[in-house]
């Protein structure tokens, strides 16, 4: 079984559990948090394994830490959405694993008594590629949302559009490794680890 929860980027001087909306979501949510390798440049993640990811906590944390940042919802470590925002208020959406999304996503026929009997029929099959359709359409519009918000980050995105489409109509095991490489390609620094040694 995947990871299911949040894993939320943004960059900070102190750490982002000191953050006010960490300390305010319910007394058992820190200890279910795993701080990942920071980046350079106080780029930091936190894995947020319970508790609800409340819309106004990702504004409450750009708040704090005066610096655009970005929060996945990911569910079994096989589909997520992506949510960022920058000082100015301005927001943007993208879904990880388009073909996961799109069956988490299709609508039920309002005459069906039994989804898993549904989920075996051509009909089903035809519902998730008319919703992934509709998803990939929307991927130009989502990639250019995450090259803005980069740069509002004051990353220096380099990246072509291109890429960016590709990696989030990409496929992968695992959406968190997914989410990794997709802040790589918007140009965030590597993680500290992995930084080259002078």
């Amino acid at each position: 079984m995947g990871f299911s929860g949040h894993l939320v980027f943004a960059r900070s001087k102190r750490p982002l559990l000191e953050a006010p909306i960490f300390g305010s979501t319910g007394p058992g949510l820190r200890d279910d948090v795993h701080e990942c390798q920071p980046r350079l440049g106080g780029w930091q993640t936190l894995q947020l394994e319970q508790g609800v990811w409340e819309d106004g906590y990702l504004f409450a944390l750009v708040e704090w830490t005066g610096a655009p940042a970005c929060v996945a919802d990911v569910s079994d470590s096989s589909v997520a959405l992506l949510t960022g925002l920058d000082t100015g208020g301005h927001r943007w959406q993208a879904w990880l694993n388009l073909d996961n999304a799109a069956a988490l996503l299709v609508e039920e026929p309002e005459d069906v008594d039994d989804l898993s009997l549904w989920i075996a029929t051509p009909e089903f099959e035809e519902a998730i590629g008319h919703k992934r359709s509709e998803l990939d359409a929307e991927v130009p519009t989502d990639a250019e949302g995450a090259r803005i918000w980069a740069s509002a980050a004051g990353v220096q995105v380099t990246a072509q559009q291109s890429r960016i489409e590709e990696l989030l109509r990409a496929q992968e095991t695992f959406v968190e490794e997914l989410f990794d490489a997709l802040l790589d390609e918007l140009g965030f620094p590597e993680t500290a680890h992995s930084a080259p040694q002078p």
